[in-house]
Protein backbone atom coordinates (compact mmCIF):
# COMPACT_ATOMS: atom_id res chain seq x y z
CA UNK A 1 0.00 0.00 0.00
CA UNK A 2 3.07 2.62 -0.08
CA UNK A 3 2.53 5.65 1.64
CA UNK A 4 -0.31 4.21 3.46
CA UNK A 5 1.69 1.66 5.02
CA UNK A 6 4.09 4.14 5.85
CA UNK A 7 1.69 6.31 7.66
CA UNK A 8 0.07 2.98 9.34
CA UNK A 9 -2.99 3.67 7.80
CA UNK A 10 -5.35 0.62 7.35
CA UNK A 11 -7.82 0.33 4.66
CA UNK A 12 -11.73 0.40 5.00
CA UNK A 13 -14.07 -1.74 4.13
CA UNK A 14 -16.76 0.34 2.92
CA UNK A 15 -20.00 -0.74 3.85
CA UNK A 16 -21.82 2.66 4.41
CA UNK A 17 -22.27 4.28 1.86
CA UNK A 18 -20.56 7.47 -0.36
CA UNK A 19 -19.68 9.31 2.51
CA UNK A 20 -16.48 12.06 2.65
CA UNK A 21 -15.25 11.04 5.69
CA UNK A 22 -14.30 7.84 4.12
CA UNK A 23 -13.00 9.40 1.37
CA UNK A 24 -16.27 9.31 -0.89
CA UNK A 25 -16.63 6.57 -3.56
CA UNK A 26 -14.36 4.47 -5.55
CA UNK A 27 -13.37 6.18 -8.72
CA UNK A 28 -15.00 4.73 -11.92
CA UNK A 29 -12.94 2.94 -14.69
CA UNK A 30 -11.09 5.70 -16.37
CA UNK A 31 -10.84 8.17 -14.12
CA UNK A 32 -7.76 8.04 -12.89
CA UNK A 33 -6.75 7.78 -16.18
CA UNK A 34 -8.38 10.79 -17.54
CA UNK A 35 -6.71 12.72 -14.83
CA UNK A 36 -3.24 12.16 -14.65
CA UNK A 37 -3.47 12.35 -18.86
CA UNK A 38 -4.07 16.26 -18.23
CA UNK A 39 -1.84 16.49 -15.43
CA UNK A 40 1.42 17.83 -16.79
CA UNK A 41 -0.70 19.96 -19.69
CA UNK A 42 -0.99 23.66 -19.40
CA UNK A 43 -4.60 25.04 -21.09
CA UNK A 44 -6.87 27.42 -20.56
CA UNK A 45 -9.10 26.20 -17.52
CA UNK A 46 -12.15 28.82 -17.85
CA UNK A 47 -12.02 27.14 -21.66
CA UNK A 48 -11.82 23.98 -19.95
CA UNK A 49 -14.88 24.84 -17.54
CA UNK A 50 -17.28 25.46 -20.27
CA UNK A 51 -16.54 22.71 -22.58
CA UNK A 52 -17.07 20.02 -19.84
CA UNK A 53 -19.66 21.71 -18.62
CA UNK A 54 -20.98 22.27 -22.18
CA UNK A 55 -20.48 18.03 -22.33
CA UNK A 56 -22.18 17.08 -19.25
CA UNK A 57 -25.25 19.34 -19.59
CA UNK A 58 -25.57 17.45 -23.27
CA UNK A 59 -25.35 14.56 -21.39
CA UNK A 60 -27.39 14.79 -18.53
CA UNK A 61 -30.12 16.30 -20.48
CA UNK A 62 -29.89 19.73 -18.90
CA UNK A 63 -29.32 22.91 -20.89
CA UNK A 64 -26.03 23.93 -18.81
CA UNK A 65 -23.36 22.86 -16.29
CA UNK A 66 -21.00 24.21 -14.05
CA UNK A 67 -18.55 22.09 -12.03
CA UNK A 68 -18.00 22.69 -8.67
CA UNK A 69 -15.21 21.29 -5.97
CA UNK A 70 -17.83 19.40 -4.28
CA UNK A 71 -21.80 19.58 -3.98
CA UNK A 72 -21.58 21.66 -0.89
CA UNK A 73 -19.30 24.85 -3.12
CA UNK A 74 -21.66 24.35 -5.40
CA UNK A 75 -24.30 25.19 -3.25
CA UNK A 76 -22.59 28.29 -2.02
CA UNK A 77 -22.08 29.35 -5.41
CA UNK A 78 -25.14 28.51 -6.59
CA UNK A 79 -26.78 30.58 -4.10
CA UNK A 80 -24.17 33.56 -4.83
CA UNK A 81 -25.50 33.37 -8.63
CA UNK A 82 -29.00 33.56 -7.30
CA UNK A 83 -27.73 36.76 -4.90
CA UNK A 84 -25.26 38.66 -7.39
CA UNK A 85 -26.31 37.01 -10.93
CA UNK A 86 -22.89 38.47 -13.28
CA UNK A 87 -22.52 42.17 -11.42
CA UNK A 88 -18.91 42.60 -10.31
CA UNK A 89 -20.39 45.01 -7.80
CA UNK A 90 -22.85 42.61 -6.50
CA UNK A 91 -20.08 39.63 -6.62
CA UNK A 92 -17.42 41.83 -4.85
CA UNK A 93 -19.59 42.65 -2.27
CA UNK A 94 -20.16 39.08 -0.31
CA UNK A 95 -20.55 38.01 2.12
CA UNK A 96 -23.65 40.63 2.28
CA UNK A 97 -24.93 40.86 6.07
CA UNK A 98 -28.37 39.49 5.60
CA UNK A 99 -29.81 41.34 3.20
CA UNK A 100 -31.22 38.63 0.81
CA UNK A 101 -33.38 36.15 1.78
CA UNK A 102 -32.94 32.14 1.41
CA UNK A 103 -36.48 30.35 1.95
CA UNK A 104 -36.13 26.80 3.03
CA UNK A 105 -38.46 24.59 4.74
CA UNK A 106 -38.25 24.28 8.25
CA UNK A 107 -37.38 20.57 7.78
CA UNK A 108 -34.37 20.66 6.02
CA UNK A 109 -32.53 22.59 7.94
CA UNK A 110 -29.20 20.79 8.46
CA UNK A 111 -25.55 21.22 8.38
CA UNK A 112 -25.05 21.26 4.69
CA UNK A 113 -26.66 24.79 4.87
CA UNK A 114 -23.94 26.40 6.36
CA UNK A 115 -23.20 26.41 2.13
CA UNK A 116 -25.77 29.38 1.76
CA UNK A 117 -25.04 30.43 5.20
CA UNK A 118 -21.40 31.82 4.13
CA UNK A 119 -22.48 34.09 1.47
CA UNK A 120 -23.86 35.90 4.10
CA UNK A 121 -27.71 35.58 3.29
CA UNK A 122 -30.52 34.91 5.81
CA UNK A 123 -32.04 32.07 5.98
CA UNK A 124 -36.14 32.08 6.49
CA UNK A 125 -37.73 28.66 7.49
CA UNK A 126 -41.28 28.28 6.22
CA UNK A 127 -43.27 25.51 8.14
CA UNK A 128 -42.30 23.58 10.87
CA UNK A 129 -39.40 20.64 11.67
CA UNK A 130 -42.20 18.16 12.17
CA UNK A 131 -44.42 19.11 9.24
CA UNK A 132 -44.30 19.85 5.23
CA UNK A 133 -44.63 23.71 4.66
CA UNK A 134 -47.92 24.99 2.89
CA UNK A 135 -47.88 26.14 -0.38
CA UNK A 136 -49.78 28.83 1.50
CA UNK A 137 -47.22 29.52 3.62
CA UNK A 138 -44.11 29.66 1.12
CA UNK A 139 -46.15 32.05 -1.39
CA UNK A 140 -46.39 34.52 1.91
CA UNK A 141 -42.52 34.13 2.85
CA UNK A 142 -41.41 35.21 -0.64
CA UNK A 143 -41.02 38.60 -1.10
CA UNK A 144 -38.55 41.45 -2.37
CA UNK A 145 -35.74 40.57 -0.87
CA UNK A 146 -35.79 36.80 -1.24
CA UNK A 147 -32.57 35.34 -3.37
CA UNK A 148 -33.91 31.72 -4.28
CA UNK A 149 -36.11 28.56 -2.41
CA UNK A 150 -33.39 26.24 -2.01
CA UNK A 151 -34.76 22.23 -1.41
CA UNK A 152 -32.86 19.36 0.65
CA UNK A 153 -33.66 16.12 -1.81
CA UNK A 154 -33.49 12.87 0.00
CA UNK A 155 -35.72 10.12 1.88
CA UNK A 156 -34.24 11.98 5.47
CA UNK A 157 -36.58 14.57 4.87
CA UNK A 158 -39.22 13.20 2.46
CA UNK A 159 -41.73 12.52 5.87
CA UNK A 160 -42.25 16.40 6.40
CA UNK A 161 -41.34 18.30 2.90
CA UNK A 162 -43.23 20.13 0.31
CA UNK A 163 -42.61 18.10 -2.58
CA UNK A 164 -40.32 20.22 -5.20
CA UNK A 165 -42.66 20.58 -7.96
CA UNK A 166 -44.90 22.23 -5.72
CA UNK A 167 -42.32 24.58 -4.21
CA UNK A 168 -41.11 25.23 -8.04
CA UNK A 169 -44.93 26.13 -9.06
CA UNK A 170 -45.08 28.69 -6.07
CA UNK A 171 -41.37 30.05 -6.78
CA UNK A 172 -42.08 30.13 -10.15
CA UNK A 173 -45.21 32.11 -9.54
CA UNK A 174 -43.35 34.67 -7.67
CA UNK A 175 -40.49 34.91 -10.26
CA UNK A 176 -37.42 33.22 -7.73
CA UNK A 177 -34.93 30.48 -8.65
CA UNK A 178 -35.43 27.05 -6.99
CA UNK A 179 -32.21 25.64 -6.12
CA UNK A 180 -32.23 21.71 -4.87
CA UNK A 181 -29.32 20.19 -3.49
CA UNK A 182 -29.58 16.45 -4.55
CA UNK A 183 -26.27 15.45 -3.40
CA UNK A 184 -26.50 12.15 -2.81
CA UNK A 185 -29.21 11.10 -5.20
CA UNK A 186 -27.33 9.19 -7.82
CA UNK A 187 -29.07 6.28 -8.04
CA UNK A 188 -30.94 6.50 -9.75
CA UNK A 189 -29.07 8.74 -12.82
CA UNK A 190 -32.59 9.98 -14.27
CA UNK A 191 -32.32 12.51 -10.91
CA UNK A 192 -29.88 13.96 -12.75
CA UNK A 193 -32.80 16.10 -15.31
CA UNK A 194 -35.93 14.63 -12.99
CA UNK A 195 -35.42 17.97 -10.63
CA UNK A 196 -34.61 20.11 -13.42
CA UNK A 197 -36.17 18.94 -16.60
CA UNK A 198 -39.34 17.14 -15.12
CA UNK A 199 -39.82 18.70 -11.77
CA UNK A 200 -38.72 22.67 -13.34
CA UNK A 201 -35.90 23.48 -10.76
CA UNK A 202 -33.38 26.27 -11.88
CA UNK A 203 -30.58 24.10 -10.42
CA UNK A 204 -29.98 20.93 -9.21
CA UNK A 205 -26.96 19.83 -7.54
CA UNK A 206 -25.37 16.70 -7.66
CA UNK A 207 -21.50 15.30 -5.49
CA UNK A 208 -19.33 14.40 -8.34
CA UNK A 209 -17.71 11.84 -6.18
CA UNK A 210 -21.01 9.52 -4.51
CA UNK A 211 -23.11 7.65 -6.84
CA UNK A 212 -21.13 9.38 -9.97
CA UNK A 213 -17.93 7.85 -8.85
CA UNK A 214 -16.09 11.08 -10.23
CA UNK A 215 -13.68 12.74 -7.40
CA UNK A 216 -14.41 13.89 -4.51
CA UNK A 217 -13.60 16.99 -4.81
CA UNK A 218 -16.42 17.70 -7.87
CA UNK A 219 -19.85 18.49 -8.34
CA UNK A 220 -22.10 19.61 -10.53
CA UNK A 221 -24.42 22.11 -10.65
CA UNK A 222 -27.07 21.55 -14.13
CA UNK A 223 -29.85 23.95 -14.83
CA UNK A 224 -30.60 26.94 -16.56
CA UNK A 225 -27.86 28.77 -18.73
CA UNK A 226 -27.67 32.50 -16.86
CA UNK A 227 -27.87 31.09 -13.48
CA UNK A 228 -25.27 28.25 -14.61
CA UNK A 229 -23.32 31.70 -16.59
CA UNK A 230 -23.65 33.37 -12.99
CA UNK A 231 -21.91 30.42 -11.03
CA UNK A 232 -19.02 30.91 -13.45
CA UNK A 233 -18.48 34.48 -12.63
CA UNK A 234 -18.54 33.94 -9.03
CA UNK A 235 -16.25 31.15 -9.63
CA UNK A 236 -12.48 30.34 -9.97
CA UNK A 237 -10.24 31.26 -11.20
CA UNK A 238 -12.40 35.25 -11.03
CA UNK A 239 -11.54 36.66 -7.68
CA UNK A 240 -14.84 35.97 -5.89
CA UNK A 241 -17.08 34.11 -3.29
CA UNK A 242 -15.62 30.66 -4.72
CA UNK A 243 -12.11 31.73 -5.27
CA UNK A 244 -10.96 29.26 -3.02
CA UNK A 245 -12.89 26.37 -4.18
CA UNK A 246 -11.14 25.73 -7.12
CA UNK A 247 -11.70 22.83 -9.57
CA UNK A 248 -8.70 21.43 -11.02
CA UNK A 249 -7.96 20.36 -14.49
CA UNK A 250 -7.37 17.20 -13.23
CA UNK A 251 -10.48 17.36 -11.76
CA UNK A 252 -12.58 18.58 -14.92
CA UNK A 253 -11.63 15.36 -17.00
CA UNK A 254 -12.41 13.02 -13.93
CA UNK A 255 -15.67 14.66 -13.37
CA UNK A 256 -16.37 14.38 -16.79
CA UNK A 257 -15.03 10.34 -17.45
CA UNK A 258 -17.00 9.39 -14.71
CA UNK A 259 -20.28 10.76 -16.22
CA UNK A 260 -19.78 9.14 -18.84
CA UNK A 261 -18.88 6.05 -17.42
CA UNK A 262 -22.13 6.41 -15.47
CA UNK A 263 -24.68 6.68 -17.99
CA UNK A 264 -23.67 3.91 -19.63
CA UNK A 265 -23.92 1.98 -16.93
CA UNK A 266 -26.75 -1.21 -17.25
CA UNK A 267 -28.01 0.73 -13.60
CA UNK A 268 -30.46 -2.38 -13.07
CA UNK A 269 -28.04 -4.83 -13.31
CA UNK A 270 -26.20 -2.47 -10.24
CA UNK A 271 -28.90 -2.54 -8.47
CA UNK A 272 -29.68 -6.40 -8.79
CA UNK A 273 -25.89 -6.61 -7.46
CA UNK A 274 -26.60 -4.80 -4.18
CA UNK A 275 -30.12 -6.46 -3.75
CA UNK A 276 -28.83 -9.92 -3.57
CA UNK A 277 -25.55 -8.32 -1.34
CA UNK A 278 -28.13 -6.84 0.91
CA UNK A 279 -29.98 -10.02 0.71
CA UNK A 280 -27.26 -12.00 1.89
CA UNK A 281 -26.57 -10.08 4.92
CA UNK A 282 -30.18 -10.42 6.18
CA UNK A 283 -29.48 -14.07 5.95
CA UNK A 284 -26.60 -14.22 7.29
CA UNK A 285 -27.16 -12.30 10.29
CA UNK A 286 -30.51 -13.62 10.64
CA UNK A 287 -29.21 -16.79 10.73
CA UNK A 288 -26.98 -16.58 13.31
CA UNK A 289 -30.18 -16.42 15.89
CA UNK A 290 -29.05 -13.67 18.38
CA UNK A 291 -31.29 -12.86 20.70
CA UNK A 292 -33.67 -9.76 20.51
CA UNK A 293 -31.71 -8.63 17.43
CA UNK A 294 -33.85 -8.39 14.12
CA UNK A 295 -32.62 -7.74 10.61
CA UNK A 296 -34.25 -6.98 7.93
CA UNK A 297 -33.75 -5.08 4.59
CA UNK A 298 -34.24 -1.27 4.07
CA UNK A 299 -34.72 1.10 1.19
CA UNK A 300 -34.09 3.94 0.45
CA UNK A 301 -30.96 4.46 2.87
CA UNK A 302 -30.32 7.34 5.31
CA UNK A 303 -29.15 9.31 2.59
CA UNK A 304 -29.12 7.19 -0.96
CA UNK A 305 -31.52 5.24 -3.04
CA UNK A 306 -29.51 1.45 -2.35
CA UNK A 307 -30.86 -1.41 -0.32
CA UNK A 308 -29.39 -1.84 3.12
CA UNK A 309 -29.62 -4.32 5.35
CA UNK A 310 -31.05 -2.81 8.61
CA UNK A 311 -29.86 -4.07 11.93
CA UNK A 312 -31.86 -3.69 15.37
CA UNK A 313 -30.85 -4.23 18.47
CA UNK A 314 -33.45 -3.30 21.38
CA UNK A 315 -32.06 -1.58 24.50
CA UNK A 316 -29.41 -0.07 22.57
CA UNK A 317 -28.81 4.03 23.33
CA UNK A 318 -26.78 6.09 20.89
CA UNK A 319 -24.12 5.82 22.87
CA UNK A 320 -23.64 2.05 22.73
CA UNK A 321 -24.96 2.17 19.27
CA UNK A 322 -22.18 4.73 17.91
CA UNK A 323 -19.39 2.58 20.15
CA UNK A 324 -20.18 -0.26 18.58
CA UNK A 325 -19.88 1.43 14.94
CA UNK A 326 -16.52 2.99 15.86
CA UNK A 327 -15.21 -0.31 17.56
CA UNK A 328 -16.10 -1.90 13.33
CA UNK A 329 -14.30 1.09 12.03
CA UNK A 330 -10.82 0.40 14.53
CA UNK A 331 -11.05 -3.47 14.13
CA UNK A 332 -8.35 -5.75 13.09
CA UNK A 333 -10.22 -5.60 10.01
CA UNK A 334 -11.87 -2.24 10.00
CA UNK A 335 -14.90 -2.23 8.51
CA UNK A 336 -17.27 1.00 8.28
CA UNK A 337 -21.11 0.77 8.80
CA UNK A 338 -23.91 3.60 9.10
CA UNK A 339 -25.41 4.26 12.27
CA UNK A 340 -29.40 3.95 11.78
CA UNK A 341 -32.34 6.50 11.70
CA UNK A 342 -32.96 5.65 15.44
CA UNK A 343 -30.46 4.79 18.08
CA UNK A 344 -31.18 0.99 17.89
CA UNK A 345 -30.42 0.58 14.45
CA UNK A 346 -27.29 -0.10 12.44
CA UNK A 347 -27.11 0.08 8.61
CA UNK A 348 -25.23 -1.78 5.96
CA UNK A 349 -25.20 -0.46 2.67
CA UNK A 350 -23.49 -2.96 -0.10
CA UNK A 351 -22.86 0.21 -2.70
CA UNK A 352 -18.74 0.21 -3.01
CA UNK A 353 -18.41 -3.43 -0.81
CA UNK A 354 -16.71 -5.87 -3.53
CA UNK A 355 -17.95 -9.43 -3.95
CA UNK A 356 -14.77 -11.07 -1.75
CA UNK A 357 -15.56 -7.79 0.70
CA UNK A 358 -19.25 -9.08 1.26
CA UNK A 359 -18.60 -11.72 3.36
CA UNK A 360 -15.65 -10.16 5.23
CA UNK A 361 -18.49 -7.51 6.34
CA UNK A 362 -21.43 -10.80 7.21
CA UNK A 363 -18.47 -12.56 9.69
CA UNK A 364 -17.14 -9.07 11.16
CA UNK A 365 -20.50 -7.77 11.83
CA UNK A 366 -21.74 -10.75 12.75
CA UNK A 367 -19.21 -11.92 15.51
CA UNK A 368 -19.27 -8.13 16.82
CA UNK A 369 -23.12 -8.37 17.06
CA UNK A 370 -22.80 -12.25 19.26
CA UNK A 371 -20.19 -10.55 21.53
CA UNK A 372 -22.21 -6.98 22.01
CA UNK A 373 -25.73 -9.85 22.94
CA UNK A 374 -23.35 -11.84 25.21
CA UNK A 375 -22.14 -9.34 27.14
CA UNK A 376 -25.89 -7.67 27.37
CA UNK A 377 -27.25 -11.17 28.50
Amino acid sequence: MGHLDELGIRPVINAAGAYTMLGGSRLAPGVAAAMTGVSDTFLDLDLLQRRVGARIAELTRNEACFVASGAAAGVAIAIAACVAGTDPAAIDAFPIGGTRDVMIQASHRNGYDYSARMTGVRLVEVGATDRAASEAELRAAIGPSTACVLFFAGPQYEAHTLAVDRVVAVARAAGVPVVVDAAGQVPPVANLWRYTREAGADLAIFSGGKGIRGPQTTGLVLGRPDLVEACLANANPRHSLGRPMKVGKEELLGILAAVEWTLAQDEAALVERWERMAARWVAGLEGAAMPGVAVRRGFPGLHDNVPQCIVKVPGWTVVQRDAFVAALKAGEQPVAIRAGTSPDEIQLNPMFVREGEGLIVLDVVREALRREVAVRA
